[in-house]
């Protein structure tokens, strides 16, 4: 961890020092008279994402692992089409309704989705920029999650069975997939379009698993004082 952070720090300070990022932390020569020049960044705003994700110890990638392989097997046996974890997402849904309401109706409606997708999306954002490999999976797992509630709000367009929660009058709460699919036309492959959206979240579930499986195994980091041999001598 103190070597991880060591070479990060190193990293930064000779950024801050050229205003160049290189590949590696390996400094590149620039010649006299325009020769070989040192590459160019992307952004400042895109520095973190060059640097090393953040070691993982073994317990802890050993919890996790087991933890999602629990819940996707928790998701996998549910037949009631909701999981504990989507009613910590029923108010962030219904405050999006709120929050985009200023913006038209059509906003409004798509709004309960739209924030309750993004919040998980934007924090999977911010421990990426972060480099928490455990942060980053834990977000990211949930944002495909929520496909899968979604998906069930999707296919019941037409039967509109599900009971509603809402933050305004009772008497005036539509459904909002019977809502956006009529106004696009497409409420009689309500069901189908459910399908593939389900689908979509059981394979991103799985992939993030796959990914924080591969990213903290030992053979993906280099640790040791080998790991401070590009960017200082031992």
């Amino acid at each position: 961890m103190l070597e991880w952070r060591l070479r990060n720090r190193i990293q930064r300070h000779r950024y801050a020092l050229t205003g160049r990022w290189t590949p590696g932390g390996k400094p590149m020569r620039i010649l006299a008279g325009g020769g070989l020049m040192r590459k160019q960044m992307d952004g400042e705003f895109l520095a973190p994402l060059r640097e090393d994700w953040g070691p993982v110890s073994k317990p802890a990638r050993l919890a996790w692992l087991a933890f999602y392989g629990i819940f996707l097997l928790y998701a996998l046996t549910d037949k009631s089409g909701y999981l504990l974890i989507d009613y910590v997402f029923v108010p962030i849904h219904e405050g999006g309704h709120l929050l985009f309401s200023h913006f038209g109706h059509t906003l409004m409606v798509a709004g309960g989705t739209l924030l309750q997708l993004g919040v998980p999306l934007m924090l999977a954002a911010y421990f990426i920029f972060q480099r928490q490999a455990p942060g980053a999976a834990f977000c990211s797992f949930f944002f495909f999650e929520n496909f899968l509630n979604v998906a069930t709000y999707m296919a019941d367009s037409r039967r509109m069975a599900l009971q509603y929660v809402t933050v305004g009058d009772p008497d005036f709460a539509e459904h909002d997939w019977q809502s956006m699919f009529s106004q696009m036309g497409v409420l009689d492959y309500d069901t189908k379009i459910a399908a593939v959206v389900r689908a979509t979240g059981w394979l991103g579930m799985t992939a993030v698993v796959v990914w924080l499986w591969w990213r903290t195994k030992p053979s993906a980091r280099v640790e040791g004082p080998r790991a401070l041999r590009p960017y200082t001598r031992v």
